[in-house]
Order: structure tokens, then C-alpha cells, then sequence
């Protein structure tokens, strides 16, 4: 993991941070910033765990949304995969692969990609697992399938509803929300925002034996080992990286 590790400075960390105040009134420089930190990661990943790069390989985004990744995995036979038509159009962006459908039962023959990959998804949906297993089954044997989500008990859980809010309840947050903007939230809890735990992506991603690595996506190396320690990464992981390569393969 030396590549992967090399990337998580705390330059990199503050830049992220920065970029995130946009996400809800200018998305596009959020999510590009972010798509490009990805490829990033992606590329790391690759190059540590299987020996080849990202370059040329069939790229698999699970809930791309608008198409803001697409241009990071040019080189890339890249799909983005949405449930939603009104968010694939929601960007005006076009001619890239963009194919509509569920996470939980993505329309794609098993081992059609080399590397499947969901950024900040997981909370999303309500059976997050029944998508990391679909993952799993569109993975190539020996390639990657990469799960980033945010955490419910970190600060940024409650998402756009406010950094301490969430942790009275989710529907008090939305609640508030509502009061304090006169509309509900983009993520509506119970709707389209859910708790996901460090604790429960680890489980899952350790019983299916194929876990190669876990780590906090925003933070520097140096405090990788929160993931290591109960409780305390359920609030101090504010993202969590699940890596694993399909039929335990190594490179």
C-alpha cells in the first residue's frame, strides 16, 4: 500500500476540506475536485494491490450521478451507473457511459469490470450490502471493488442538515432542517439518507473474505489507525475506505 499511503498528506486532507463547503451551491467544483482525488486513490490502488494501472481497464462507478467523474477516468473504459434520470441530467454533461439502474441489481453480466467503485453511496440506499454483493459480482476474479461512504456518527453524517444535529436523531435533523430553510433537505432521513456504521461496513466487508484494506478517505496517514479502535472510529472516520480484490487475489 506504499502508493495508496504516500497519497493521504495532510495537505491533501485541508484541500479536500476546503472544496467541501461547495458541494450544495457550486457541486461542480465539489465533485470535480473530488472525482479527481478519486482517480487518484483509484490509480494507487490499483498499482499497489494488483501491479497494473488504471489505464485501459474497465471502470464500473456505482451512483456516478451527473457525470463529474467521468472526464478523471478518460483513459478509462468508464460507466457511470444513476437510478435517478433527473440527477444524470442534472449537470447538462454527456459522451461518456452513462447507464441507468439499481445498485442493489446492476444490469451487468458477473466479472464484466475491472475495477467497481461507489463514492459516498452507500449511505444512500437502503440495502447498501445487497449493493457491495453486486459489486462483488460484476468484479473481474482478481480485480478491485472499492466501497467509500460516509460514516452516520462522524460530523459530517447529517450531511447538508448540520454537523451536530444528527446525532439527536435523524428525523430531528431533517426537521430542523425544514424550519431552518423552509424546504426539506436533498438527503431526507428514513428517504435517502441512512445510518451506516464503521462497525457494520468492516463486518461486511470482512465476511465475504476478499478485504484487502481499510482506512479513513479524508484523513493523513498518520490517523489511519482510528480505523483500528471501536467507538472511537465511529465518530473520528468521518469516511470510511472499504478495498477489496475480488477471490482474495493479490498483486
Amino acid at each position: 500500500m506504499y502508493r495508496t499511503r504516500r497519497l493521504a498528506t495532510l495537505r491533501r486532507s485541508l484541500r479536500l476540506l476546503r472544496s467541501f463547503r461547495y458541494e450544495q451551491f457550486r457541486p461542480g467544483v465539489f465533485y470535480r475536485d473530488l472525482a479527481r482525488d478519486t482517480r487518484a486513490l483509484l490509480e494507487a490502488l490499483s498499482t499497489d494491490l494488483t501491479g497494473a494501472p488504471l489505464a485501459g481497464k474497465r471502470v464500473l462507478d456505482v451512483g456516478g450521478g451527473p457525470g463529474y467523474f467521468a472526464d478523471a477516468f478518460a483513459d478509462c473504459r468508464y460507466v457511470g451507473l444513476e437510478p435517478d434520470a433527473s440527477e444524470m441530467a442534472a449537470a447538462g454533461l454527456a459522451g461518456y457511459g452513462a447507464v441507468r439502474g439499481d445498485g442493489a441489481a446492476l444490469p451487468f453480466r458477473g466479472g464484466a469490470f475491472d475495477v467497481v467503485y461507489s463514492s459516498n453511496v452507500a449511505e444512500h440506499v437502503p440495502d447498501w450490502r445487497a449493493m457491495g454483493q453486486e459489486m462483488l459480482r460484476v468484479a473481474a476474479p482478481g480485480g478491485l471493488v472499492v466501497l467509500s461512504y460516509t460514516v452516520w456518527l462522524g460530523p459530517f453524517g447529517g450531511h447538508e442538515t448540520g454537523l451536530w444535529q444528527h446525532y439527536v436523531g435523524g428525523d430531528f435533523a431533517r426537521r430542523r432542517y425544514e424550519r431552518a430553510h423552509g424546504h426539506p433537505p436533498k438527503n431526507v432521513w428514513g428517504e435517502s439518507l441512512f445510518a451506516v456504521s464503521a462497525a457494520e461496513g468492516l463486518a461486511w466487508a470482512r465476511g465475504t473474505g476478499q478485504l484487502a484494506a481499510a482506512f479513513p478517505r479524508y484523513h493523513p496517514r498518520w490517523a489511519w489507525w482510528l480505523t483500528r479502535v471501536p467507538v472511537l472510529r465511529e465518530f473520528a472516520v468521518s469516511n470510511l475506505v472499504l478495498v477489496l480484490v475480488k477471490d482474495g487475489a493479490r498483486g
